[in-house]
């Protein structure tokens, strides 16, 4: 079934993307060609930023994918906040907690201790996140590239296995604070790359060209007062609750 958090695709294309497309596949090389397109761009913008925020990310994505989307740079909460996301067997933040997510992995990705001993817990919490209705992967992507060039290290993401990656970030986000993604980078981890590399080293990264950080489709579980829904979303975030009282809460 279509992804279609708007309601009108028919009319307006898959995500009402400015070409009015509806080929989900075709879109998705679109938003490659306006990412391999933005990422210096993007890149070279977060390196002049001293901490980096929320707005950052949200400016990332528009610098990323301005071409494709009219709604670029908007999180869930402003374009779909009714409903639940989820992808495979995951189910992504509530749209009003997404923000929460996404700090917490930059306070910590700017940690340059923890960032160079677990970068996969890092980019689990961007993942869970996924403020965006699409194009999270390859935002999350740059961003955590430049949270690893800060903290004195690069990850070799076209070295990775995508299946195998995809397999770890999904049990990362199920169980953050457990390791599982550090586990599978390891190998992968080197000292930081020259900075003027940084955006050819991305594009490289299997994946990226045809799809999202997760194998399956986006998927609309119902409306989050569902009260099935709220119990899973409270379920989930009771699972998580051990590893967030280590952590500083945000407004």
């Amino acid at each position: 079934m279509t992804f279609d958090p708007f309601g009108d695709f028919e009319t307006r294309g898959y995500l009402r993307n400015l070409f009015g497309e509806k080929d989900p596949e075709i879109v998705s090389h679109i938003e490659y060609s306006s990412f391999v397109q933005g990422v210096n761009e993007a890149l070279e913008h977060l390196s002049g930023i001293a901490y980096l925020s929320y707005k950052d990310v949200l400016d990332t994505h528009k610098t990323l994918f301005k071409d494709v989307y009219p709604w670029a740079g908007q999180d869930r909460l402003q374009t779909s906040p009714d409903i639940a996301v989820s992808k495979g067997n995951v189910l992504f933040a509530h749209p009003k907690d997404a923000h929460n997510a996404i700090e917490i992995a930059l306070r910590l990705g700017q940690d340059k201790a923890f960032m160079t001993q677990k970068p996969g817990e890092v980019m689990g919490y961007l993942a869970y996140g996924h403020p965006f209705l699409d194009g999270n992967g390859r935002t999350f992507m740059v961003i955590h590239t430049e949270l690893a060039h800060r903290a004195g290290i690069s990850i070799n993401w076209w070295a990775t296995d995508k299946k195998q990656y995809l397999t770890a970030l999904t049990h990362e986000i199920d169980q953050p604070g457990k390791g599982i993604l550090d586990r599978y980078l390891k190998p992968f981890l080197h000292t930081a790359i020259d900075s003027k590399h940084l955006a050819s080293h991305i594009v490289k990264t299997q994946g990226l060209a045809g799809g999202g950080m997760l194998a399956d489709a986006n998927t609309i579980l119902g409306k989050v007062s569902d009260p099935a829904l709220q119990a899973r979303y409270k379920e989930q975030e009771q699972q998580r609750a051990a590893y967030k009282k280590q952590t500083k809460p945000f407004p």
